[in-house]
């Protein structure tokens, strides 16, 4: 049962993470935000309008709330080594704009 309860207060934190990350990039490009979240206007909307308890309480769901858009062969090659310099650049530029 302790397992439990440390990976609820992981999924927590990871959610409180992205969460924060993702309201700082919609304040300051919310075009290019919403485009690398994979959200849409309304969800936007609704996520600069949390109030602390809000986010808190939606953070502390069990459900983790963000997700990868990588694609998977560029993600396998990547990780197994056997892409080109051009495709591991992909897979890292892909990881790094939808964190």
């Amino acid at each position: 049962m302790i397992h439990a309860s440390s990976d609820l207060g992981s999924i927590r934190d990871l959610n409180m993470s992205y969460l924060m990350l993702a309201r700082r990039v919609l304040a300051s490009d919310r075009e290019a935000a919403q485009s690398h979240l994979g959200i849409s206007a309304e969800m936007a909307d609704t996520l600069l309008k949390l109030s602390p308890a809000q986010t808190e309480k939606l953070a502390s769901s069990s459900q983790v709330l963000c997700f990868f858009r990588m694609r998977a062969d560029a993600i396998l090659a990547g990780l197994a080594g056997r892409g080109n310099k051009a495709t591991v650049s992909a897979v890292t530029n892909d990881a790094l704009l939808t964190a």
